[in-house]
């Protein structure tokens, strides 16, 4: 079997993936950032957002060192981000649910402006 990473072993940059772009990537342009970091040996490590200043942290720091960034929200940090006085019943999980929506929201507002790739992971939650 082929090896599905090869076509990017050539590749200088992830920015000659077809159809990348700076702002929240999906798809096969996410698939094919991961497949590139597995091509050049690296990893793309994943970073548990708990609010708008985290998430700015991640971006702002990828962005220094000119990489994409990974942000993902966790059950609690999503809890977190739509904020603690919310209800979030054992099996509703009200304010985790809003907070991965509005945390994913917000990164897909903000990323494009500081000029890198971003993947979302907004159902980092533990299955209870």
């Amino acid at each position: 079997m082929a090896d599905p990473c090869a076509q990017f072993k050539d590749m200088k940059s992830y920015w000659d993936i077809p159809g990348m772009k700076a702002g929240v990537i999906t798809g096969k342009v996410a698939w094919s950032l991961l497949q590139f970091c597995k091509a050049k040996g690296f990893a793309l490590p994943a970073f548990n957002c708990t609010g708008s200043s985290s998430c700015n942290a991640v971006l702002e720091a990828a962005a220094k060192i000119g990489m994409p960034a990974y942000i993902q929200f966790s059950e609690g940090g999503a809890c977190f981000f739509a904020g603690k006085g919310l209800p979030n019943d054992k099996g509703k999980l009200q304010a985790s649910i809003l907070g991965a929506c509005a945390g994913a929201q917000y990164v897909r507002n903000v990323a494009p402006a500081y000029g890198i790739p971003v993947l979302v992971h907004s159902d980092h939650c533990a299955k209870k």
